[in-house]
């Protein structure tokens, strides 16, 4: 997978934290247990696991595990996940200040345009608040776009 993102942001032995967060109104185990305090890192080989999804309700992105992958073969990165539930807007920025992020990357790929203006004001909020930088990665939206 070429990815923009792996290729510039992400040097060697880094850790990727990749970071999902559900609406508040979501209910299944393990957002009883850490709902408060958001979920704890998960490693890489359990988000291939049946059981991840199940506990979660989030269904694996095989995109986004094969940006993993390509990071820990080329970079020797260590990738985990980290589930929050709420507002993404407060809950990124909290994420930022709770995991101490250096930098957060937001996506935007083949979105339908309601979804895209409710991404734009996730990405505009949380790079007002955020306190590192946060770089939002445009996916493949049309033949003609480069990112």
């Amino acid at each position: 997978t070429n990815c923009w993102a792996v290729d510039n942001l992400i040097n060697k032995g880094d850790q990727i934290i990749l970071i999902t967060v559900q609406p508040p109104q979501a209910h299944h185990t393990r957002k009883e247990l850490f709902e408060d305090t958001s979920s704890p890192l998960v490693p890489l080989e359990e988000l291939r696991e049946l059981n991840f999804t199940k506990q979660y309700e989030i269904a694996g992105d095989p995109e986004v595990r094969d940006i993993l992958d390509t990071a820990s073969m080329t970079k020797g990165a260590k990738a985990v996940a980290k589930v929050y539930w709420g507002d993404p807007r407060e809950k990124l920025c909290n994420a930022v200040e709770d995991l101490h992020l250096d930098f957060l990357v937001v996506g935007s790929r083949g979105l339908g345009p309601i979804k895209r203006v409710l991404l734009g004001s996730v990405s505009n909020n949380v790079m007002t608040n955020a306190s590192c930088p946060v770089t939002v990665v445009k996916g493949k939206q049309s033949s003609n776009s480069h990112h």
